[in-house]
């Protein structure tokens, strides 16, 4: 079938063929929809529908989106209400558990400072206490380092300047000797004698100095016993002894006082008192007209009362001095000072009475 031409205007109506020119035929009765009317028709109702519920589908996720707005609302503010609870409960209980470790370590640090503070004390007076002791040996040690030093040097002194001399007995022989003759008489009532040795090796008996007679040849003798320092007055069994002074190859000084009186006796070591001892040959009389010897003894052991080998001395002698009187301890601790050789004594002054060596003794300088 032949169709009439149709246009579609843009309001999506379907018009109709054009007509001609020629004459419009006029119809009161409604036309019959084509097919194309009835598409058209179903396309706008279908367009209308499907606007209606997306507009439809609008309004309910609108609807839907603030309910759901309104709940998570809800839901964020009980949320951040029980988390704020939560958070605070949370740090209470730190800060809880903060202050209490807090005050913990404090009363710790309290304790913890004043058991530091009492072993600061402690620590304190033990290091006084050190201290103390250290400078108390320091003292010491400085006291016997000048008495040390005073020592050398009087040494030094008594054989290089003062003394200048000093006799050497080169070994123990009872030919080597040295006599002394004294400046005055030997009757003596009360006596002091002085001398500075150094003993190269001390036997049982070694004689420093002998004074004696035919009558008893142990009038006055100082000797040495090994360690030991012995003073005799009147005869062997007259005697004081002071133990462990005498050092082999050291120099000592030694004094001797005695008084018959009442038989006093004193040992000096050093310028300081020793031994002291009473009723040694009290009310006796030291007779004159003996015989002096240093380094050796007349005993009368061998023929013509000769010496004896094992009682001589061997080393250095020096500053040998004798006085008729006992003198101050003050008097005897200068005998062991600087000046020790320019005092001397009145019986035997050293460097003025005659001493002479024999045998191998020999004055050194």
């Amino acid at each position: 079938d032949d169709y009439d031409l149709m246009y579609v205007n843009l309001d999506n109506e379907i018009e109709g063929p054009v007509l001609g020119t020629e004459e419009t035929v006029s119809c009161d009765c409604q036309r019959e929809h084509t097919e194309w009317d009835k598409l058209f028709i179903m396309l706008e109702n279908s367009q209308m529908k499907e606007n209606m519920m997306l507009q439809a589908m609008d309004e309910i996720l609108k609807v839907d989106l603030q309910t759901l707005k309104a709940e998570l609302s809800q839901i964020t503010t009980n949320l951040a209400g029980t988390f704020a609870a939560t958070i605070e409960k949370v740090t209470s209980h730190i800060m809880s558990q903060v202050e209490q470790a807090l005050v913990k370590n404090s009363d710790q640090a309290e304790e913890a400072k004043k058991l530091h503070e009492s072993e600061q004390g402690k620590v304190l007076e033990h290091v006084l206490l050190l201290s103390h002791n250290v400078s108390s040996r320091l003292d010491q040690l400085e006291s016997a380092w000048l008495r040390r030093s005073v020592f050398i040097y009087l040494t030094i002194f008594l054989i290089f300047s003062g003394c200048e001399t000093a006799i050497l007995f080169p070994m123990r022989s009872k030919k080597i000797f040295g006599s002394v003759h004294p400046t005055a008489g030997m009757t003596l009532h009360s006596f002091t004698a002085c001398i500075w040795i150094k003993v190269t090796e001390a036997l049982r008996k070694t004689i420093v100095f002998s004074y004696g007679t035919k009558l008893n040849p142990y009038e006055i003798q100082l000797y040495l016993s090994w360690e030991s320092a012995v003073l005799v007055v009147g005869g062997d069994q007259h005697k004081l002894a002071v133990k462990n002074v005498v050092v082999p190859g050291k120099w000592i000084h030694l004094c001797g006082a005695w008084s018959s009186e009442n038989g006093s006796a004193s040992l000096w070591v050093k310028g300081e008192l020793a031994a002291t001892a009473s009723d040694i040959a009290d009310a006796h009389t030291v007779p004159d007209g003996g015989i002096l010897q240093i380094g050796q003894e007349k005993n009368g052991c061998c023929v013509g009362g000769g010496f004896d080998e094992a009682l001589a001395f061997s080393g250095k002698l020096t500053g040998f001095n004798m006085w008729d009187r006992v003198l101050s301890a003050k008097e005897i601790a200068a005998q062991s000072g600087e000046d020790a050789c320019s005092i001397r004594g009145n019986i035997i002054g050293w460097g003025v009475t005659e001493v002479l060596p024999y045998g191998g003794a020999q004055y050194v300088s």
